[in-house]
């Protein structure tokens, strides 16, 4: 049963974020949520900080996101899960280009007042060693 109220979670979180729907989106997360998102800082620490972070996302779309989450296997124990899986995340930017890119993506969730909640996440890309750039464009 655990299992499949995440899955409903993050299908719910998915379709939110599709939406650009920020008071639904932050419903999955915990007040302290610590974040290590593909955004400076190094980490977003607390509900307060991750809203800044999906609020400013949200604002580089003209419309929806394209986004889903692939291949995202759960582990729970008790009152604790983890799952991890791919990001794709596009869309048309307010300047008018489209973008399209693949991210690795980790959740930690406790069930908080009988509800999964997101207590972390990361949400990373791999990286050319040499180059130091970010590589977007790798695909599952």
């Amino acid at each position: 049963m655990s299992e499949s109220e995440i899955r409903q979670r993050v299908d719910a979180l998915v379709e939110a974020i599709r939406a650009k729907d920020l008071d639904r989106v932050m419903s999955a997360y915990a007040v302290d949520v610590v974040s290590f998102d593909v955004e400076p800082p190094l980490q977003h620490v607390g509900a307060q900080a991750k809203r800044k972070n999906w609020a400013h996302l949200f604002s580089t779309f003209q419309r929806a996101l394209d986004y889903q989450i692939r291949d995202f296997a759960i582990a729970v124990s008790g009152d604790v899960a983890f799952g991890h899986g791919f990001i794709r995340s596009g869309g048309t930017l307010k300047n008018g280009s489209t973008t399209e890119r693949w991210f690795r993506v980790t959740m930690c969730f406790r069930k908080i007042g009988g509800s999964w909640l997101i207590v972390h996440d990361q949400v990373s890309a791999p990286l050319d060693v040499e180059s130091g750039q970010a590589l977007l464009n790798l695909e599952p």
